[in-house]
């Protein structure tokens, strides 16, 4: 059945409101951590904007190439924002866009056969690696609630009813409303947050008034990547991770949809992102991925046609092209970003350990994978000059916390519980003689 177009067009906009705060969110915390100035901001959340967009073309368009053909919306994945900022903190901004692209590559380059490699991430690895992601990015908001790291009214009181002003109003949304206001609770937290802090004097429109209305992305706008093992090696993680989750969502969607899926549908999925992680290293921007968000949202409007997809799409892709309202975002002051950052970093802790609930807790074996994997992650990111003696060959595993603790959990993976293992039988007890 045909749907009215302003039907299409609703929830179309629908799709974006639900998506739209995860998807400007990560360049504010990636770009303010970074120390990007209000022009590199607004470029980097327009852009991000108008990549989500194609991103999402690129997968509901179905062909023999790349697109898994299902209503799927892709978005800034969040397991991407403390490895860009520790990546950029260390190396440079265009080590981060170097790895984006090697990950991308990867991607591409794997997608016929990933399936295969799915058993080496089983819920144990990727439940930790997320779980790691997600604790190590907490400081990040801390900071952020108090004002952001270096401002000069750093833990004021203004500053720190603000934030948790914002997070007690996101939580009341998700006490007494569901359905589409729940979907978008952390849009209108930050909305609601940034009129507070309008009041109090704690907003410029600056940034706004001197964006453009239209803009062309431009290719390599943070200038030319670098290519550093360690950020490779990191983003390949994290977009491994990702494909991981990626397939639930496709297999959830192909369950709504009827359709079942085939490997050919799944690898044309995979190539999908890896053309959208490629685009986003190319237009500095960020890796993509598939948002369950609005898969949420086809449960909730029982419409699963692709042309309110395509339309979420072209509305995004308008959207990028609108400097000025990507302008619109960046002057949420810190510390109400901060308030919802905690919620949204929260909820990726959550995830992480929605991920282990699936893992049989009975053997020892994986509780011993969870314990060391996530005791590395915090460890190495706690105490990051614990490795800073060992040979710099080895510091490429050593030197970050989420590489550390994601190549433990997945060294430990295949010790014990892909390479077959024959358990010694007991020794029969030894009767003893009566003297």
């Amino acid at each position: 059945m045909k749907e009215h177009p302003l039907k299409v067009a609703s929830l179309g906009i629908q799709h974006v409101l639900a998506m739209y705060a995860g998807a400007v969110i990560v360049p504010l915390i990636v770009g303010g951590a970074l120390g990007l100035d209000g022009r590199e901001l607004t470029y980097l959340v327009s852009v991000d904007i108008l990549m989500c967009g194609i991103a999402t073309l690129l997968q509901v368009w179905k062909n023999k190439f790349f697109g898994i053909g299902l209503p799927v919306v892709l978005g800034c994945t969040f397991t991407a924002v403390g490895p860009m900022i520790a990546i950029g903190g260390k190396y440079g901004i265009p080590a981060v866009y170097g790895a984006i692209l090697a990950s991308g590559l990867f991607v591409l380059l794997i997608s016929n056969f990933f399936g295969k490699l799915v058993r080496f991430f089983p819920p144990v690895v990727t439940g930790s690696v997320v779980t790691i992601i997600g604790i190590t990015l907490i400081p990040v908001a801390m900071n952020n609630m108090a004002g952001g790291v270096g401002s000069p009214d750093f833990g004021s009181l203004p500053n720190i009813s603000l934030a948790f002003g914002t997070l007690l109003f996101i939580i009341v949304l998700f006490r007494f409303f569901d359905g589409f206001i729940r979907s978008i609770s952390i849009l209108l937290g930050l909305v609601a947050g940034t009129a507070v802090a309008m009041f109090m004097g704690k907003v410029d429109f600056s940034a706004v008034s001197e964006a453009s209305w239209f803009h062309i992305a431009q290719p390599f706008y943070f200038g030319m990547p670098t290519f550093e093992i360690t950020p490779i090696l990191t983003m390949i993680l994290v977009a491994s991770v990702s494909l991981v989750e990626s397939t639930g969502v496709y297999f959830a969607l192909g369950d709504i949809c009827d359709e079942k899926l085939t490997e050919k549908d799944m690898a044309a999925g995979y190539r999908a992102e890896g053309l959208a992680i490629l685009f986003g290293g190319i237009f500095n921007a960020f890796p993509y991925t598939t948002y369950s968000q609005n898969v949420g949202l086809i449960q909730l409007s029982g419409v699963k046609g692709k042309n309110v997809i395509y339309t979420a799409g072209a509305f995004l892709i308008i959207l990028g092209l609108m400097p000025k309202i990507g302008a619109l975002t960046t002057v949420i002051p810190a510390s109400v970003l901060g308030g919802a950052m905690v919620a949204m970093f929260g909820m990726v802790v959550s995830y992480g350990i929605k991920m282990l609930s699936a893992v049989d807790f009975s053997s020892q074996e994986n509780l011993l994978i969870i314990a060391c994997s996530v005791g590395m992650g915090l460890g190495v990111t706690a105490v990051p000059e614990l490795f800073s003696k060992m040979p710099e060959s080895l510091q490429i595993l050593t030197g970050n916390g989420i590489v550390a603790g994601s190549i433990t959990a997945i060294l430990l993976n295949i010790v014990f519980n892909v390479i077959p293992y024959k358990k010694p039988t007991a020794l029969p007890a030894v009767k003893q003689q009566a003297s």
